[in-house]
């Protein structure tokens, strides 16, 4: 079975998209539709931008969107998708994917979400850091037994989690997970402690959002960040996908769960290969490759 991952945050890169666009009158189309939606000309920041400006969430989530299902959706006939799923903003790539969502509706929900997580972000400081070289339970220990907001975020592979919450707790727990063991425990330069309690107001202003939204029934299961199972209705895509900015990215368990469901081929499509790294050290087994144009 072959199954289609979507990058989020980090993958951006100066140019990206600009193949894509050069490449067909639907690409073409897709790129200048998205400037009409959000209402600015993102594809020459996308094409023409420093690393700095890709850097803005406001451009960053969007660009990684657009970049993702722009792609998809150029592969023609060749995309067949039996199973998806997307690494935190890739969610929403996936949906639009197995036709869960309209690219209009995607491309709003994630640039919605971007507003809500800088707002987030803006009033309450907060950080992330990746833990290197421990197993995921000495990681949640560790985080439960110090005082303050300090969670595991992303579960990326095994022996790489990412730890989200306020700036002295995340210090404090750098320096305990040292002690028990970490080859890394290293404070990450993001601009808040995305994936933890601290998104509750980014949580509340995407919910309403979502909830406005029109949901139709997927052409095939998606493997959410929040449970690592596969959902195919409609109600539960909604409620955990809202769960989403306050719970942790399961990414390990997801790709686990979807080799047990029958996932021989992984195709990352999107900018970056990041997750086709990461479903290798999962799964040595896994046979990944990128998503390529007609």
């Amino acid at each position: 079975m072959n199954a289609y991952i979507f990058p989020g945050q980090g993958a951006q890169f100066s140019g990206m998209g600009q193949e894509l666009y050069e490449h067909s009158s639907l690409a073409k189309n897709m790129f200048e539709e998205a400037n009409s939606i959000l209402g600015f000309d993102i594809t020459k920041t996308m094409f023409e931008g420093s690393a700095e400006d890709l850097k803005q969430t406001n451009v960053t989530q969007p660009a990684i969107f657009i970049h993702s299902v722009v792609l998809a959706k150029s592969m023609g006939g060749r995309f067949k998708p039996e199973m998806v799923a997307g690494h935190s903003l890739g969610e929403f790539s996936a949906l639009v994917a197995n036709n869960t969502l309209s690219f209009e509706h995607g491309l709003k929900l994630v640039a919605q979400r971007a507003d809500a997580m800088q707002k987030a972000c803006d009033s309450t400081e907060g950080t992330m850091a990746a833990v290197l070289g421990l197993e995921n339970e000495v990681v949640e220990s560790v985080c439960k037994g110090i005082e303050g907001i300090v969670v595991a975020a992303n579960y990326n592979c095994p022996g790489q989690l990412v730890i989200s919450g306020a700036i002295e707790p995340i210090h404090t727990a750098c320096e305990l997970l040292k002690e028990k063991g970490a080859r890394r425990a290293l404070v990450l330069p993001v601009g808040g402690a995305f994936h933890s309690p601290l998104m509750e107001p980014a949580r509340e202003q995407l919910a309403s959002a979502i909830e406005q939204t029109t949901f139709s029934t997927p052409s095939c299961p998606i493997y959410q960040n929040v449970t690592a199972n596969a959902v195919d209705d409609t109600a539960e895509i909604k409620t955990n996908l809202i769960a989403q900015l306050t719970s942790p990215v399961r990414w390990t368990q997801s790709v686990e769960q979807m080799i047990a469901d029958g996932a021989q081929h992984f195709i990352e499509v999107g900018p970056g290969k990041v997750l086709q790294g990461l479903v290798r050290k999962i799964n040595r087994e896994s046979n990944t490759s990128a998503a390529e144009l007609e």
